[in-house]
């Protein structure tokens, strides 16, 4: 199978799903001519023409609105924000109306739209690029929220979500971008509300999302080398979350730690530790522990988010605890 970058699978998503369905438009800020801030949608303004795949002005609240008013009349508009932490301008239109229309109008609309953005550090942008915020549309009822680990993942997931009936948002870590891995050509799209086994293990349940599987299975790796086999699942998809999946795992291993970049209080990882421990209590031989960043906002400096964000040895000092 060819390799290409996780760009490029989502640059090819989007032109694959412009091709097919004439009702997707694709808009945001510089998404045209420049082809968005970090080059996701380069050259597809001229394979579709300034009608399909436009610029707007610098407003997401304008952004978001607009979508929304597109999907309910019938387009399949993806947005671009151009980094996570600026959401919270959108968040009227994806909170009150987007997630609500097909609730309040009794099932007779529906706003299938899509809303992409960057999450996440590694490039030193500093409090106001690299924040980590896909809970907060994981806690509101009638959004989807999913989260492509590689390549493959980043195709399969976003044309899943410009196919879906209702809006969903793609968070991608901007860490990922350059990352390459194998495509096939012929890839369907990947289903929403599904996770996948990474690594299989015996000792301790790994349960983790975008850019942190690749340190949960490093982390894997210097673990097995103690002679602690740990299993990696890839969540995918953030809500509807994979329960089922998790907890099969820990059927296996009865042990479990979740990993998340975003800051650990009230984030995701509370959510599957809460959920385990209902579910899963009689499964479990030590505590459920959760690795995520320090509740402080991200720092400018390298070496400063290099700390901050959640590593190798922090994943690997996770499991030592619960297995002592």
């Amino acid at each position: 199978m060819p390799e290409i970058r996780y760009l490029a699978a989502i640059n090819r998503a989007l032109g694959d799903s412009l091709q097919d369905d004439p009702t997707v438009v694709l808009f945001g800020e510089d998404v045209s001519e420049a082809g968005g801030s970090f080059g996701a949608s380069r050259g597809l303004r001229d394979r579709f023409g300034a009608d399909r795949v436009f610029d707007t002005p610098i407003s997401e609240a304008a952004i978001a609105g607009a979508a929304v008013g597109a999907a309910l009349s019938g387009l399949r508009p993806v947005v671009e924000i151009m980094f996570m932490d600026f959401t919270t301008l959108v968040m009227d239109a994806m909170v009150n109306q987007a997630a609500k229309a097909r609730f309040m109008f009794g099932g007779q609309s529906s706003v299938p739209m899509v809303l992409r953005t960057p999450h996440g550090g590694g490039l030193g942008a500093g409090p106001q690029h690299s924040q980590c915020l896909e809970a907060w549309f994981a806690h509101i009822p009638g959004l989807k929220v999913v989260c492509p680990s590689d390549p493959a993942s980043a195709y399969g997931l976003l044309r899943a979500a410009i196919a879906d009936p209702d809006p969903v948002v793609v968070v991608e870590n901007k860490a990922l971008y350059a990352m390459k891995g194998e495509v096939p050509d012929q890839l369907e799209p990947m289903p929403i509300g599904r996770a996948r086994i990474l690594r299989e293990g015996r000792d301790v349940t790994l349960v983790s999302y975008g850019a942190a599987v690749h340190t949960c299975r490093k982390a894997a790796d210097r673990l097995a080398a103690e002679g602690v086999e740990a299993e990696v699942l890839d969540l995918l998809s953030l809500q509807p979350w994979d329960e089922a999946a998790v907890l099969a795992s820990l059927s296996r291993t009865h042990r479990l730690v979740v990993v998340h970049e975003a800051v650990e209080a009230f984030g995701i990882g509370a959510e599957i530790a809460a959920r385990m421990a209902d579910i899963g209590f009689d499964e479990l031989d030590s505590p459920i522990a959760r690795v995520g960043a320090p509740f402080m906002p991200v720092p400018f400096s390298k070496a400063l988010e290099s700390a901050y964000i959640p590593s190798v040895d922090a994943v690997a000092g996770a499991v030592r605890r619960i297995l002592a």
